[in-house]
């Protein structure tokens, strides 16, 4: 695989996985946050997005991080391999809440400590009931597609440590 996204609720560590499968694999990776918002937590006009999205997808090899539902058909169509963390509701709150109050490599900012906002915390909520459907009905249609769903964070774990352990991270 050459070019892969990596998708999945908010909260379970997509980013945290694309950079351990960059490091063992050395394709380049592109957060899709990072193309989205700015530093003030304000997004990006979507053709800024969308240009920002083209470029890295222009490029021979890459890690996509992020779902971004309007774009999903089309980095599916062009990529070769999905990574689809599947995680319970619960695994990705607790992820959210984590990460709360620490520097990013995906976002330009810090989220603040404390709560989640209410809005992300319907989306988390919500995710299993609204997004992931969608997702599951997109892969099928792309049976050509590599999958990997990870229902556990210890499945994503032990497929990092064994491409690791690879000679050269092949996929």
């Amino acid at each position: 695989m050459k070019r892969v996204i990596v998708i999945g609720c908010p909260g379970a560590g997509k980013s945290t996985f694309s950079l351990a499968l960059a490091r063992a694999t050395g394709l380049p990776l592109f957060h899709l946050d990072r193309m989205n918002w700015n530093e003030d937590g304000t997004a990006v006009p979507k053709p800024v997005f969308r240009e920002r999205l083209a470029q890295a997808m222009a490029r021979p090899r890459w890690i996509l991080d992020g779902n971004y539902m309007g774009t999903m058909a089309e980095r599916v169509a062009a990529c070769d391999g999905v990574f689809f963390l599947d995680y319970p509701r619960e695994v990705c709150l607790e992820g959210a809440l984590r990460r709360r109050g620490k520097p990013r490599p995906d976002l330009p900012w810090v989220e603040p400590e404390g709560e989640i906002e209410a809005e992300f915390l319907r989306f988390i909520e919500s995710f299993a009931e609204e997004s992931r459907p969608k997702i599951l009905k997109l892969l099928e249609a792309h049976p050509e597609k590599e999958r990997f769903v990870f229902t556990a964070r210890a499945q994503a774990e032990a497929y990092l440590e064994r491409i690791t352990a690879q000679a050269g991270g092949c996929l």
